[in-house]
């Protein structure tokens, strides 16, 4: 039997992705993960690296954020742009219904909100100058991350940047996150899906060698802090 988290848990499943858990639950998960991703996905980075050196104060930078979720990713991002005053708008996108639901009931401006996948965004032609997510593939099957990446290059206008952040697994991970989250299960993280959930992530998630395994060519993996991988692609 091979080690604990020595190969990926395709068959594991995160809570928040039964269609009948408890909404009251979800919706208490979506607005923790503001206060999570703050932490662990290192999204001042992404700003930061990738999309600060493209932001203009006279031509809004159009970004799109794939499985969205809350929206907790695009309203800070938003944020950081306004406060440098440099122009971006955003345009969120989840499959899930019950995410787009809760997102739009916090509207932030500049904020756009679809219940679509990516292909719908291809099969329609739409351009963007930054295509990110975060910890999305881990969600995903092999075919589907494939799927997902190759659109993202599809979407991309000249000059752009595609940014899809996710977990690398490893025990330091998985034990890390369970001693930080033990302690806040009766406070910041109770009657969420969160720590639950984000272990199961870390046992879904891959390495940083089997992300590259699965990116087409013109994409590449970029290992961020903590325990985080990138898969980047640029456009001439």
């Amino acid at each position: 039997m091979p080690a604990f988290l020595a190969e990926r848990d395709a068959e594991a499943r995160e809570l928040m992705d039964d269609p009948r858990c408890d909404v009251r639950t979800l919706e208490r998960t979506y607005r923790r993960f503001a206060l999570v991703n703050a932490v662990v996905s290192g999204q001042r980075a992404l700003y930061r690296r990738w999309l600060r050196p493209r932001l203009r104060r006279s031509r809004p930078l159009r970004l799109l954020d794939v499985g969205t979720g809350g929206a907790d990713l695009p309203r800070r991002l938003l944020r950081w742009a306004e406060r440098e005053g440099l122009a971006m708008t955003v345009l969120g996108i989840d499959p899930d219904e019950r995410a787009i639901g809760f997102a739009r009931r916090h509207p932030a401006p500049g904020l756009e909100l679809r219940a679509v996948a990516t292909g719908a965004l291809r099969a329609d032609g739409e351009r963007f100058d930054a295509v990110v997510s975060n910890h999305v593939l881990h969600h995903l099957g092999d075919d589907e991350v494939a799927a997902v990446l190759d659109d993202s290059a599809a979407l991309l206008a000249p000059g752009g940047v595609a940014v899809h952040g996710d977990i690398e697994r490893s025990r330091l991970a998985y034990a890390a996150f369970a001693a930080v989250t033990w302690p806040l299960q009766a406070g910041p993280l109770r009657d969420t899906f969160i720590r639950r959930d984000g272990l199961t992530s870390i046992r879904r998630s891959r390495t940083a060698s089997e992300a590259a395994a699965l990116a087409p060519a013109g994409w590449r993996v970029h290992r961020a802090f903590p325990s985080r991988l990138e898969l980047v692609r640029e456009t001439p």
